[in-house]
């Protein structure tokens, strides 16, 4: 019998994207046909049978390639004619909508991100224009709420968040994809591989990063510290890169470029600590890091920032040392990373594979 064909797409995020093709793409594959069209990826895609790739034509976040991408993405969807069709950014919603209308497809948004805080409380647009543009995605979203047939949530805490949709929401944390084999990585004795992940931007804790590295490293010069991820502000960039030159103890894999995701992995493997230094902001107040998930699942030490939530999260599994910025002790931390036992509880909790089962569940019940 032939299968069903879904279709995910984005603007911006790239084909190989972790969530989209890894995750949700590797999952819906047992069953249908998958197809991802988003922004080019890496020239090496990991295999993952039954999922195709569409990469978009490069293009820059500010262009006009930008403006044109959702429609090639549309005209994609028009000739997949998928059963579903499954939209990763608020970018999508009105060519979503339009899809559904050429071709009978049903819709699921992956409501990656609270767009609304995140374009309110961050530097990704002029301070004017912020409230104006959050404004405007928000109405969208409750626009297209009326015409999407089911929201998946990428945080719970979007339930509370999120006015749209209610009754036809599910929760598809972005845990990670269990690796093959989940054994404690090697470490070196004592810790001084220092690790931060991810999207690099003031929001995420980057320069946060980058003071605690700096006060390790001074009190004991044996300290070193990687950071990878792709940094999307031009200021952020050239921010960290005037940082880095007065730190030759930090190395930076990415930046101007996005990173494969298992290139990620085996950054953690050989990393002592990993770093999560989110700093408070409304846009991320109610989110789990995926880099959390992440860290605990290859059971990396983490010195974690002190929120409460995912300071409860972490002690289950005796995973972290936490800290406070305007207080942080470098002796003090290190002292605890050295001398602490992390994991004696084994994280179970961390892995994809209850996800991607509620969101084969969720798929099931929209094919027709």
């Amino acid at each position: 019998m032939k299968k069903r064909r879904i279709v995910l797409a984005s603007v911006l995020k790239p084909v190989d994207d972790t969530r989209m093709f890894e995750k949700m793409g590797g999952s819906l594959a047992r069953i249908y046909e998958v197809h991802i069209v988003g922004y080019p990826g890496s020239a090496a895609l990991p295999d993952h049978g039954g999922v195709f790739v569409h990469p978009l034509r490069p293009f820059l976040r500010i262009s006009l390639g930008r403006i044109l991408a959702p429609w090639r993405i549309l005209a994609r969807v028009v000739a997949l004619r998928p059963a579903v069709f499954v939209f990763c950014t608020h970018e999508l919603i009105f060519v979503a909508l339009l899809a559904r209308l050429l071709t009978s497809c049903r819709l699921a948004y992956d409501v990656r991100e609270n767009y609304y805080r995140n374009i309110l409380y961050t530097a990704a647009f002029p301070r004017v224009l912020r409230p104006l543009v959050a404004r405007y995605v928000r109405v969208w979203e409750h626009v297209g709420a009326g015409f999407i047939h089911h929201f998946l949530l990428a945080e719970k805490g979007y339930a509370q968040e999120l006015s749209f949709g209610h009754g036809r929401r599910t929760i598809i944390e972005n845990k990670l994809r269990r690796p093959p084999a989940v054994a404690p990585a090697p470490r070196l004795t004592p810790a001084c591989n220092f690790l931060f992940t991810g999207t690099l931007s003031e929001i995420t804790g980057l320069f946060t990063a980058l003071d605690l590295l700096e006060q390790l490293h001074r009190h004991d010069p044996a300290v070193r510290g990687t950071i990878i991820g792709y940094c999307a502000l031009a200021a952020e960039r050239q921010r960290l890169q005037t940082r880095l030159a007065t730190m030759p103890y930090v190395t930076l894999h990415g930046g101007d470029r996005l990173v494969p995701h298992p290139a990620i992995e085996r950054e953690i493997l050989q990393a002592d600590v990993g770093i999560i230094a989110y700093p408070p902001n409304p846009a991320t107040e109610h989110s789990f890091p995926t880099k959390l998930y992440e860290y605990l699942g290859y059971r990396l030490p983490i010195l974690l920032i002190n929120y409460a939530p995912w300071e409860a999260y972490a002690a289950q599994f005796d995973a972290a040392v936490t800290f406070q910025p305007a207080s942080f002790d470098a002796p003090r931390a290190l002292q605890q990373l050295r001398e602490k036992t992390f994991y004696t509880a084994s994280p179970e909790d961390v892995f994809w594979e209850h996800e991607g089962q509620r969101l084969l569940t969720v798929i099931d019940a929209l094919v027709p």
